[in-house]
């Protein structure tokens, strides 16, 4: 019988090998310590470095675990040194050898494995390398386009090795906890029905049925509410989603989260679920002990005091409105502004006086790009207002505007006016770019909120109609039910995101669990009662055979992955990611199909010139 290693480890622990009469290696390149002094040993990987040092080749071996160094001299196998002078960088090899601890004034204390080395007998060349495109750094100097063309060899440097197996660290604690509260991890379909509302679908073809299309999913949300209403009671999946949209660093045409829904139960439970879900894969991930339960904030609250229904609460610099103070200045724009209905905010910042003129005028710069008007401003020095708008406040208003901003000496204030959601807005991004220009921000902090009660529904100006703040299915709050019919634009909905360091990572909502709320809904949405049938009649139909009332939420797995890794890009944590423009350097994707296809399909595709070859 054969004897077989009994699979214990999770990544970032030692890994068991098989057993077997011929080994590629009996340890990792990470594993050996300097208590296996003396240990005869086999090991593979590939080669990160080669030095010759006056005939004594010494080759770091590189795997998964980490680094090993490997000596070979010429009066220990005379052979094995001649193969290793041969060795070039990324070739893969197998070694045999034996452990040698190294001198206390030789340790290596930057490598786990830097108390020993291995005494090399014999070496076998596995493969060879090509020269390579980029070295297999982590400070690489290669382009991004560069690296995802050759993403096999990107995914090579410790920087992106380290980040597949946080994602895959996260993603089997997730799974572990979902399954503690009695998650049944479901698969919905990957081929579906289009139902246009937001994002472009991703279409595919048909061809059983030809002239129809499938649509990829941009999330499995009409699926886990049947799910809820099957009486499966719990559902979550990890699981991919679709949608044909522009692209930017952290966005990707196909994604993945993790989603979960469940029956009799609100907000309250789902935020429960989700806060042990999200704290314990952080405790796993970044060795970090979150505090719970997370803060919550309402979306009123989160606009008013940082300008975003995602703010990022590290650091300060807070919004104040003082409209009414504004209104009584003798500030032309101002006033122009209150008696049109629209409001002031303001903004302090702290120290911010000992900015240039040359960088106030590249501030309002800034606040221009972003849609203001204009940028006002003053600065409080020697306990007076400086400044060119500072003329046009008599000394009662400046009193109260100063104890709303809570104005000190040697600060700074900034003004925005205009249409509330866009001041408040505009004021919100000129506060993220002002923390990091000012390094405010402190970079090893995890600051998670929730943001509540959104608005239900957004009135489209340029389409005449209201939409969906979140999507269709979202519920009213209870109190606020009554409003569908008298004030639709002041309906909250029971709808709550999870923000991560000024980023949403995850999105949830109470669901319409009752048929005549989900019909008045469509309504609001201009969606008839033959298109919601059209669209969604699986779904009414199941609503009207006994639905629970359900919950859920989907937490983006690419975003939290990329936060907690310190990456600047989903790209960076994603194994084979497309770029910017959606397509995938590494297998050329998307790429045109032969005619032959096509008309297996039905389809003919319109030219606008003619072109050689091709698809015509």
């Amino acid at each position: 019988m054969t004897e077989t290693a009994t699979p214990v480890a999770s990544p970032g622990s030692k890994v068991p090998l098989p057993i077997g009469t011929t080994p590629y290696r009996t340890h990792h390149l990470g594993e050996l310590r300097d208590t296996d002094d003396g240990r005869n040993v086999v090991l593979s990987g590939w080669v990160h470095r080669v030095r010759d040092h006056g005939g004594v080749v010494f080759a770091d071996l590189r795997d998964r675990q980490g680094i090993t160094q490997v000596v070979f001299q010429p009066d220990t196998d005379a052979e094995a040194h001649r193969t290793a002078e041969s060795l070039k960088d990324e070739f893969v090899v197998r070694i045999e050898g034996t452990v040698r601890k190294r001198p206390a004034e030789m340790v290596n204390s930057k490598l786990a494995t830097g108390a020993i080395e291995i005494v090399g007998h014999k070496v076998e060349i596995l493969n060879r390398a090509r020269t390579l495109p980029f070295a297999i750094e982590d400070e690489s100097s290669a382009g991004e386009a560069l690296r995802l063309q050759y993403r096999f060899l990107d995914l090579r440097r410790p920087v992106m090795r380290d980040n597949i197996i946080l994602r895959h660290r996260l993603a089997q604690e997730m799974r572990r906890r979902l399954d503690a509260w009695g998650f049944l991890e479901i698969e919905t379909p990957m081929l579906t029905k289009s139902t246009p509302e937001g994002a472009r679908d991703f279409l595919v073809p048909s061809r059983l049925a030809p002239g129809k299309f499938f649509a990829l999913p941009q999330s499995p949300q009409i699926f886990k509410q049947v799910l809820m209403v099957s009486g499966l009671d719990r559902y979550y999946q990890i699981v991919r989603c679709f949608r044909d949209e522009d692209l930017r660093a952290d966005r990707q045409p196909e994604f993945t989260q993790v989603d979960l829904e469940m029956s009799f139960a609100g907000a309250d439970a789902v935020m429960e679920v989700v806060e042990d879900v999200v704290a314990s894969a952080i405790r796993v991930g970044r060795d970090v002990e979150v505090k719970r339960p997370f803060h919550r904030m309402t979306y009123a609250e989160a606009m008013s005091r940082f300008g975003s229904d995602k703010p990022d609460v590290r650091f300060g610099l807070e919004l104040r409105e003082v409209t009414a103070a504004a209104g009584r200045s003798e500030m032309k724009v101002f006033l122009e502004v209150v008696k049109g209905g629209g409001v002031v905010i303001g903004m302090r910042v702290p120290g911010g006086a000992a900015f240039s003129r040359t960088e106030m005028d590249a501030l309002s710069a800034v606040a221009v790009s972003f849609g203001a008007k204009g940028l006002g401003w003053i600065k409080k020095q020697q306990g007076a207002w400086t400044g060119q708008i500072a003329k046009f406040f008599p000394d009662a208003v400046r009193a109260e505007i100063d104890q709303s901003l809570e104005m000190g000496e040697g600060d700074l204030a900034v003004f925005v006016a205009g249409a509330k959601r866009a001041s408040q807005e505009i004021l919100g991004r000129l506060r993220l770019h002002l923390g990091e220009q000012m390094k405010l921000i402190p970079q090893d902090e995890l600051a998670l909120l929730w943001v509540t009660e959104f608005p239900l529904l957004d009135f489209d100006a340029e389409a005449r109609r209201w939409v969906a703040m979140h999507h269709p299915f979202t519920s009213p709050l209870d109190e606020d039910v009554p409003l569908l019919d008298t004030d639709p634009g002041a309906a909250r909905s029971d709808a709550y995101d999870l923000v991560l360091n000024g980023s949403e990572v995850g999105g949830g909502s109470v669901r319409i669990h009752a048929e005549p709320v989900q019909e008045r809904m469509f309504e609001l949405l201009g969606i008839g009662a033959e298109e919601a049938r059209e669209k969604f009649g699986f779904l009414l139909d199941a609503l009207s055979f006994g639905a629970p009332p359900h919950a859920g939420l989907a937490i983006g797995l690419d975003r939290l992955v990329t936060i907690l890794a310190g990456a600047q890009s989903i790209r960076d944590v994603i194994a084979f990611p497309k770029t910017q423009k959606g397509a995938c350097p590494l297998s050329g994707a998307p790429a045109e199909v032969a005619d032959a296809q096509l008309r297996e399909l039905n389809i003919r595709l319109a030219r606008t010139a003619p072109t050689d070859g091709g698809n015509k």
